[in-house]
């Protein structure tokens, strides 16, 4: 495993980190095994580890909580997220701060967090949605500064809205912020046209997630696949997505080179962003943690396979069952 800065905290997290929303929040998830691949994670190196009080309502923290108390001689990164008032997943423009975030909401939640994974402090507190307008109104940085200074936790972030990577360059720029939290894919590469670039000049760390593209980039969807009902993936995987989707994941398919699987590939292409600090692929089982942290030791993509992949940029707006 190797290792970069996360940006101004000048912590060194795994190139790999650990997504922990699939093992409280989607079907077939099991909590020993889930808990298990977490221990394996922790003894492959990887050391950062992120989740979200929206996350089975505390249910993922929990088990982070107990991975760090199963591991007291190491040094594992715990970054989490406050879910926005109205729980309404993404933010709107019509959203006010008192929509998402007030400051009572948001020291309540930090709280309801800690216990949760009975914690004393969290490494990174997060905002689970972001409008860059609510910059305007200084009660939420300003709550942030204060609990952080209270010890809760050492850093403050921002998880932003799917395919608006420009919504959030002023927290960027503003210097409140330590982190963002962004889709970045083979698929979803906009953060490199404005965002990485405010993040190298501003030394924000930049956590990426959604590598797999909520699992198309693993190569196992078709066009019929359906999941257990109540599962996320059923209302964003609808038809207007999946069938597109699917097409540009069989358009990939001869860029894999031999010995290699799509989900290494997906994954090495992020690692050739310098500008990433971290990856955080879902992983539920064992055989996904072992695959997906040895990326890692593999390195980057060759240049001309980069190339070709950059070619395959698909640039989407936000819709109804985007989320």
């Amino acid at each position: 495993m190797k290792y970069r800065k996360l940006g101004k905290t000048g912590w060194n997290v795994s190139e790999i980190g650990y997504g922990m929303w699939g093992m409280a929040g989607w079907t077939g998830s099991d909590d020993e095994e889930s808990f298990a691949s977490l221990q394996l994670a922790v003894e492959l190196g990887c050391n950062f580890f992120d989740t979200a009080w929206g996350y089975g309502a505390g249910k993922s923290e929990n088990l982070l909580g107990q991975l760090v108390k199963a591991n007291k001689d190491k040094k594992l990164y715990t970054a989490t997220k406050i879910p926005p008032k109205n729980f309404k997943w993404p933010a709107r423009r019509e959203y006010s701060l008192d929509d998402c975030f007030p400051p009572d909401h948001i020291e309540e939640y930090v709280s309801k967090s800690l216990k949760n994974a009975g914690l004393e402090s969290f490494d990174l507190m997060q905002f689970h949605t972001w409008e860059d307008h609510w910059l305007d109104d200084e009660r939420a940085i300003s709550k942030m500064l204060d609990l952080k200074r209270q010890g809760l936790f050492r850093a403050i972030g921002i998880s932003m809205n799917r395919w608006e990577p420009w919504n959030g360059i002023r927290a960027v720029l503003s210097g409140m912020i330590d982190t963002v939290q962004v889709i970045y894919n083979i698929f979803d590469q906009n953060p490199k046209n404005e965002l990485f670039p405010a993040c190298r000049e501003h030394n924000v760390g930049v956590i990426a997630r959604v590598p797999f593209d909520e699992g198309s980039l693993t190569g196992t969807l078709t066009k019929e696949t359906r999941w257990p009902e109540g599962d996320w993936r059923n209302t964003y995987f609808v038809p207007e997505n999946l069938i597109p989707t699917v097409e540009r994941v069989e358009a990939l398919r001869p860029l894999v080179p031999a010995g290699m699987t799509m989900p290494e590939m997906a994954l090495r292409f992020i690692l050739g962003e310098p500008t990433v600090s971290t990856i955080i692929p879902g992983m539920r089982k064992r055989s996904h943690v072992t695959s997906n942290l040895s990326a890692s030791d593999k390195g980057p993509l060759n240049p001309g396979l980069m190339n070709e992949l950059e070619k395959h940029r698909w640039d989407r707006q936000p819709s109804e069952w985007s989320q």
